[in-house]
């Protein structure tokens, strides 16, 4: 049997496991993060409520991991391969980032778990690469080794923004005056789609209504700007996903080219699914293949859009299942 987790800021899932290539569901529970002291916790709750022995884990993890370990990006959290193997009183365990179990997933989906918004090649195959918004921005790249593909995590999403007109110059000196570094996912990402209203907003482009700016302090203000900017009814709203929906097939673009993703390039997170339209109305792709003598290339690339919410959790699954030679 096969524990998998998928650890974020808000949620954490946890499951068993059965079949290795596309995994099985056996049992599956949701646990709010932040009621918990730590995923070791979570884990002996998730286990004693079952009467399952445990063979091998996985667990993905939004943050940089180094040796097993990973310092939680959006959770108070330390999630270390060792502890919770100690834990768990087994052998396997492994910690990997989000994008990496991301990646391990995206084998078990099926077409119904899929929107391709960029056909590609019809023989394309290669290199593959993940671009995730969500609470942050996460990207990683899947290796071709000529049969297979290998998952390998990044940090890209906290590398230097780069403007590429003159309204993007200004919102780089709008943020780096309030943040100092101003990385991707200070754009691409929740909090991005924020920043980028706030600076519309702030800098004179639109008029904030009095109902919008009550809406935003009731409810989650990415999720309100995404909804009145598809509803029609805010023109300012519409004018920040315009323009986020820009950077975001920008640094699909460039994460594509610098894994060399022939073999697809695939938008995961929880923002791509609920903006879905406007994902598929060109904005997004008009900026991907804007890469100047490289367009034709990005052009072969397919790009498909993520609909299953529980690809990581998949993902963690698969990672186990490959690492402990089940697969």
């Amino acid at each position: 049997m096969i524990l998998a987790g998928d650890i974020g800021g808000t949620k954490t899932n946890i499951a068993f496991f059965e079949d290795a290539k596309r995994p099985d569901v056996v049992a599956q529970e949701t646990f709010p993060s932040r009621a918990h002291a730590g995923l070791e916790e979570i884990v002996r709750q998730f286990i004693s409520q079952h009467a399952l022995r445990v063979r091998h884990a996985a667990f993905g993890v939004a943050g940089p991991v180094r040796n097993g370990r990973c310092e939680a990006t959006n959770l108070p959290w330390v999630v270390d391969a060792v502890t919770l193997a100690a834990e768990l009183g087994i052998r396997d365990v492994w910690v990997i980032n989000d994008l990496e179990a991301n990646a391990y997933g995206i084998a078990a989906l099926g077409p119904a778990d899929l929107v391709t918004i960029n056909k590609g090649a019809a023989n394309g195959a290669g290199n593959a690469a993940i671009i995730a918004a969500g609470t942050g921005l996460g990207e990683a790249g899947l290796y071709w080794d000529g049969r297979t593909h290998h998952p390998f995590a990044t940090e890209g999403g906290h590398a230097n923004f780069g403007a590429s007109d003159a309204v993007e110059s200004e919102l780089l000196h709008w943020l780096s005056t309030q943040f100092g570094h101003v990385s991707w996912e200070r754009l691409v990402s929740g909090p991005g789609l924020v920043n980028v209203y706030r600076f519309l907003r702030d800098t004179h482009r639109g008029e904030e209504p009095g109902w919008l700016a009550e809406e935003m302090r009731a409810r989650d203000p990415a999720a309100v700007i995404s909804d009145a900017a598809q509803s029609g009814k805010s023109p300012l709203c519409l004018q920040a996903l315009d323009l986020f929906m820009g950077l975001y097939g920008s640094e699909a673009g460039n994460l594509a080219l610098k894994i060399m993703a022939t073999g697809g390039v695939y938008v995961g997170g929880g923002i791509a699914p609920k903006n879905l339209d406007k994902l598929k109305d060109g904005t997004f792709m008009k900026r991907f293949v804007a890469k100047g003598r490289m367009q034709r290339l990005l052009e072969t690339m397919p790009v498909k859009v993520i609909l299953n919410d529980k690809t990581a959790l998949l993902g963690a699954a698969r990672c186990a299942a490959v690492r402990s030679g089940l697969t």
